[in-house]
């Protein structure tokens, strides 16, 4: 399926659709384009609070007070929790966050099942409910086995040479099926106002290039290659064909992984996702690969100019057109045809996409149940669609106008931070201030809702219904190449939890099923709130002035607005973290302090612009001592709250190769140990780990 490259979301947490969900696809960014209520109108839905998965609040008989706040404060909040606590069988981590996609995942059941049996639905219930019932239709898709691929798998088996398969990869593309490369459109880093086209890498099975170069995961590839051979049996090839055909799909995508770039590099050098090149000088590039031919396949007017991200990936890719045996190809594109399409087809194909990419990959110790695994279907194919339902049940206006005070409250204290800083120039700061001035929230669902119109669903086929999705969402998004941004389009749907900032449009967005505890509670006090979804709102902010996040302008522009030396300061205090987060290891294995940088400085700088919020929203106010610990003390036990999370010893191991965002053990304790008000707040001797003195401290924004 094609994916839509996904730029510059820089994020509050890892997805749970990433890691321990099988392979899983990420929709496309999904626009706005219809009125806001019209689609919900026709019916009303109930939710069933009493059947929902409890809140995981913090709670004072929590605290392990066996143990020294100032020693270590994640364990000292978290640790009787995460021993009371197993991870469920079918997760592959268990904490804040996923409780609450709990919660949100139970809410869409209830709505799905009432979805589906609605009588003269409107579209967006048709679209959710035909989804759902072929979905739960178990009977049906184990009797249809292979039969919705043969189609598929013969148009394969028909390709005799590169300018077949050139052809193939073009047309599978037009239909939101091309497992070679992701496409799409994104706002130009040069010119943020407007979309333009690009193209990046792709192509691989597993998680990181990393997985087929490094001989500590070795054990890893050569479970993929046994999970290719089994797939390849499933889709009809004897099983000495299966292996052999395997060993090819291997090594062609070890050639592919080699000419790519890693998770780290990705992550730290957002620069490389923009390299806008005419078509001509692309087809040079590519000479057995025509982006003029693919662009015109895929509907697209020839644009002046689109960004070919990662060169040397697509030149290998056309070196492989032209040097590659042709049953290779048809390995290759066979079994990652039947791959991409096992979630939506029979048990016996989803049973062995849940074998490798969650039980072997990630130690998912349990396939999710069928009616989880639709419901993320939903959410990968039509999620703003449902989401139309989700808030008229789930989040409720009170909730946003408390969420825009904490906002605005927010956004005055990092103002303030930074007309503060000591190691940056006036220059820079007025800058900066004009960046902060730009920042546009998104609090719990667009104003604005998407048109579902044109996509056609039925009740025949599940397969065929995702593929309908997907086709419909990719369309939707080659349209916007060469159009004006729609600055009221989400990048994820009301029912996710996570958050995001996006750097080209600086706006920081908050969706409504992460708006609950122990991130965010209206009867809450201000202390909890600002620990949680405070810290959270600072952190998306200062993803505005991160690593990556700072290389863009007020107007969401990829540009320098720094001054030589304020960039060489700034360079010299993330180092200091970089250095701080090497240092922390899990099972022995070091934490990437330069894969996190991000998501640390966000935390960092989110975190102690909380800390201010909160002494503003406090002023004059008597500190109401709740079970005799102050409103500071409260204040960061909450922040540790939020980032009480186990993972099991595979899923580990896949994050820290992969995950830009620090294990949640030491995101609970990093930040606080560089603030002198976490000290103080539990009288902590400096020098000790929760107070980091001298050149140990970091101090940024």
């Amino acid at each position: 399926m094609t994916r839509t490259p996904k730029i510059v979301l820089l994020t509050l947490a890892v997805s749970a659709a990433l890691v321990g969900c099988g392979k899983s696809e990420t929709p496309a960014k999904e626009g706005a384009a219809s009125t806001p209520a019209a689609a919900t109108e026709a019916h009303t839905y109930t939710l069933d609070q009493a059947k929902l998965p409890a809140y995981n609040a913090f709670q004072p008989s929590d605290l392990d007070t066996t143990l020294d706040a100032c020693t270590a404060f994640g364990d000292y909040v978290n640790s009787k929790w995460l021993a009371a606590n197993e991870i469920p069988a079918d997760r592959t981590s268990w904490g804040a966050f996923t409780i609450l996609d709990e919660r949100s995942v139970a809410a869409q059941h209830q709505l799905a099942e009432q979805v589906a049996h609605v009588k003269n639905p409107n579209h967006i219930e048709k679209v959710v409910g035909d989804l759902w019932a072929t979905g739960m239709d178990e009977a049906k898709i184990n009797a249809q086995g292979i039969e919705p691929l043969k189609a598929d798998l013969a148009a394969i088996d028909a390709l005799s040479d590169k300018a077949a398969i050139a052809a193939y990869l073009r047309d599978t593309a037009a239909k939101g099926e091309n497992v070679l490369f992701g496409f799409g459109a994104e706002a130009d880093f040069k010119n943020s106002a407007v979309n333009m086209a690009y193209a990046s890498q792709g192509g691989l099975g597993l998680p990181d290039k990393t997985f087929y170069t490094d001989a500590a995961k070795a054990d890893k590839l050569q479970a993929y290659q046994a999970h290719v051979a089994k797939v390849l049996e499933l889709a009809g090839v004897p099983a000495a064909d299966a292996a052999t055909q395997a060993a090819e799909v291997i090594k062609f995508e070890t050639r592919l992984a080699k000419a790519s770039k890693s998770s780290v590099e990705l992550s730290r050098d957002v620069s490389l996702y923009y390299h806008p090149v005419t078509l001509a000088e692309a087809d040079t590039l590519t000479p057995n690969f025509s982006w003029t031919e693919f662009f015109k396949s895929q509907g697209v007017a020839a644009p002046e100019k689109f960004s070919l991200a990662i060169p040397a990936f697509h030149e290998e890719v056309s070196k492989a057109l032209g040097d590659t045996d042709p049953a290779v190809w048809r390995a290759y594109l066979r079994f990652h045809t039947v791959d991409s399409a096992s979630p939506y087809l029979s048990d016996a194909f989803a049973n062995e996409n849940y074998a490798f990419y969650g039980k072997t990959l990630n130690g998912q110790k349990e396939q999710k149940p069928r009616w989880k695994r639709v419901l993320g279907t939903i959410e990968n194919g039509a999620g703003e669609a449902f989401g139309q339902l989700y808030v008229k049940v789930a989040f409720s206006p009170e909730a946003k106008a408390k969420m825009e005070t904490l906002v605005k409250n927010l956004a005055d204290s990092l103002k303030e931070r930074i007309q503060g800083l000591t190691w940056m120039s006036d220059e820079t700061k007025a800058k900066a201030i004009a960046k902060w001035e730009t920042f546009t929230p998104k609090i719990g669902y667009p104003d604005k809702w998407r048109d579902w119109s044109g996509l056609e669903t039925g009740r025949d086929s599940f397969l065929g219904n995702v593929r309908a999705a997907n086709a419909f969402n990719y369309k939707f998004n080659l349209a916007k190449v060469g159009q004006p941004v729609d600055k009221t389009e989400w990048g994820m749907t009301p029912q996710t939890v996570n958050a995001y900032y996006n750097p080209l449009q600086n706006e920081i967005v908050f969706p409504a099923a992460i708006l609950q505890p122990p991130f965010f509670d209206p009867n809450a006090d201000d202390a909890l709130n600002y620990g949680g979804i405070g810290a959270v709102i600072g952190h998306e902010m200062t993803h505005g002035y991160d690593d990556q996040g700072s290389r863009f302008g007020p107007t969401g522009n990829f540009e320098n607005w720094w001054t030589e030396a304020d960039s060489k300061n700034f360079s010299g205090l993330t180092g200091k973290l970089v250095k701080q987060f090497n240092e922390y290891k899990v099972d022995g294995q070091a934490v990437d302090g330069s894969l996190t940088l991000g998501e640390n400085i966000a935390d960092l700088g989110g975190l102690a612009t909380a800390y201010d919020a909160l002494q503003k929203a406090s002023a004059g106010k008597e500190d109401p001592k709740v079970d005799g610990f102050t409103r500071d003390q409260r204040f960061f036990f909450n922040w540790a709250t939020v980032w009480r999370t186990k993972y099991t010893p595979e899923n580990a191991k896949v994050r820290l190769a992969t995950d830009p965002h620090a294990p949640a053990q030491f995101r609970a304790m990093g930040a606080p140990s560089n603030l002198p008000t976490f000290a103080a707040a539990f009288q902590c001797k400096a020098g000790s780990p929760m107070s980091r003195a001298g050149d140990a401290k970091v101090v940024i924004w």
